[in-house]
């Protein structure tokens, strides 16, 4: 059953709503995996990346809406249930536990350039099938590089 229909033709919204759902589930795996090493950090920069962590999880969650609403414009709707997240999500992620700051500042290095790397694939999948989504996955990818380029300075030198 679809309750909204599409201006897109179906094989453009298969195309582009495939995208927006692979990239909901790693936003918002990404917002909890930020929260987890917020929650955890420690060491002598446990304040300025505990914010800078929030930073990361604020443009995660307000990407993830964005990205659950354009599948729902498309007439598909979005799937960031707890189970789908779970089944779905695999980023790099912080171990259990107190996490020294440049393990989470590494993990956020990780799992932002992976990110970066699959939303770059999914930009050039959609290019054809719907601009408009394209555009979207193009400016949370701007975003993300941002942030992954904060973390990584944060470790220099290694």
């Amino acid at each position: 059953m679809t309750a909204v229909r599409s201006t897109l033709p179906d094989d453009a919204r298969k195309v582009a709503c495939e995208a927006l759902q692979d990239t909901l589930v790693e936003l918002l795996g990404l917002s909890l995996v930020g929260k987890q090493a917020h929650w955890n950090v420690v060491g002598p920069r446990f304040r300025s990346i505990h914010l800078q962590l929030d930073e990361v999880v604020t443009a995660a969650r307000d990407f993830a809406d964005t990205v659950a609403e354009r599948s729902a414009a498309l007439g598909v709707p979005p799937d960031g249930r707890p189970e789908t997240i779970a089944k779905a999500f695999t980023l790099p992620a912080p171990k259990e536990g107190w996490v020294r700051d440049s393990d989470a500042v590494q993990v956020m290095v990780e799992a932002l350039e992976d990110a970066v790397g699959r939303l770059r694939e999914r930009i050039e999948t959609t290019e054809q099938a719907d601009p408009v989504t394209q555009d979207l996955l193009i400016s949370i990818t701007a975003e993300l590089e941002k942030q992954r380029w904060m973390f990584d300075a944060e470790n220099f030198p290694r």
